[in-house]
């Protein structure tokens, strides 16, 4: 796997990181990254298939929203919250209020869930 691209925080646009927001699956990514935890790219589960889901994870971190960390063949994911914090005050808290109360990517979450 080449070396992931990861913008910096002053170079995160906000255009690129509603658009990365406006997937339903890819806001249930956010809501369980929320917890600040990293995951492995295993742990995740979501209705869509595997490259689906990749797709999907790049995209948020293309976007600024995710950092990457890969670690021989396996690849972990995190929120990067302060860094989306310090650029736009409130807004990932926004979205994943909106998110919980209309239950939006709730299909999203992790194997340990699934059983």
């Amino acid at each position: 796997m080449r070396r992931a691209h990861h913008p910096a925080t002053e170079d995160v646009a906000l255009t690129e990181v509603m658009a990365a927001l406006s997937d339903p699956v890819r806001i249930g990514l956010l809501r369980v990254l929320a917890d600040g935890g990293e995951r492995g790219w295993g742990e995740l589960r979501a209705p869509v298939a595997k490259s689906t889901l990749s797709h999907h994870l790049r995209v948020l971190r293309d976007a600024g929203v995710t950092r990457t960390r890969q670690e021989g063949t396996r690849c972990y994911v995190r929120l990067r919250r302060a860094d989306l914090e310090a650029r736009f005050p409130g807004l990932i808290s926004a979205v994943l209020a909106a998110a919980d109360a209309d239950e939006v990517g709730s299909g999203v979450g992790l194997a340990a869930e699934a059983s």
